[in-house]
């Protein structure tokens, strides 16, 4: 486990692949408890340790997660998310050549809870969000690009789904589109940054999440 950030109030892990936020129905134990053992071992706390979780990211995505160590921060943050006080860029693989070097998305998104998918339309109907991110081209090579993203919504696979649209999927993405899986089971996604002006301090901090340990993305950020 990666720590990328730690204070009395926050924590920040740069999550893999392979690791879920919190506990779901394939019962393996989320990243969410593994840091509470980590913490409690660390700091040799006596009882339960207090861990807070802030925001998720789907189980095949990887990079920043924040965690609150305070209820006080844990309030304070989970208001800054839902008011957009938490500035999170993305950084994503494609295949395809996008149509544009730089674009804004804007789509309504309808969530499919049997499928857990969503599906992106581009006029408003019932039921659907409203869903809107920037893109821009930051490298490419001869058979991939890679995006900067910056998440202007929170929706339901909102980055997975957009892309798919404009007939980008990201690498690995089956559900969306993608022609092949990765070897690790994972989807070419990775939450590349998160900031923010700390809940308790006041100051701006700015966490980066380096990006996964595989040829590509080494080979694709060396080109930027």
């Amino acid at each position: 486990m990666e720590v990328l950030y730690e204070d009395n109030h926050l924590i920040a892990v740069n999550k893999t692949c392979r690791e879920i936020v919190q506990g779901d129905k394939t019962g393996d134990e989320p990243l969410s408890e593994t840091l509470k053992r980590w913490l409690k071992e660390k700091y040799a706390k006596p009882g339960n340790v207090f861990l807070g979780v802030a925001h998720r990211l789907d189980r095949p995505v990887s990079g920043v997660v924040l965690f609150a160590k305070t209820s006080k921060a844990l309030a304070r943050l989970n208001e800054m998310f839902r008011n957009g006080g938490v500035k999170k860029t993305y950084w994503a693989i494609v295949h395809e050549r996008p149509p544009r070097e730089e674009d804004k998305l804007t789509h309504w998104l309808v969530r499919n809870e049997a499928k857990n998918k969503s599906f992106a339309y581009d006029s408003e109907r019932p039921g659907a969000k409203k869903a809107i991110l920037h893109y821009r081209v930051i490298a490419r090579s001869d058979n991939y690009y890679l995006l900067e993203i910056d998440l202007q919504t929170g929706r339901h696979h909102q980055i997975r789904c957009q892309l798919a649209k404009i007939g980008c999927p990201i690498k690995g993405d089956l559900k969306y589109g993608a022609r092949r899986s990765n070897p690790d089971g994972g989807i070419s996604l990775h939450a590349r940054s998160a900031a923010f002006i700390h809940p308790v301090s006041k100051q701006p901090i700015e966490i980066v999440a380096p990006v996964p340990d595989d040829n590509l993305w080494h080979a694709l950020s060396a080109r930027m």
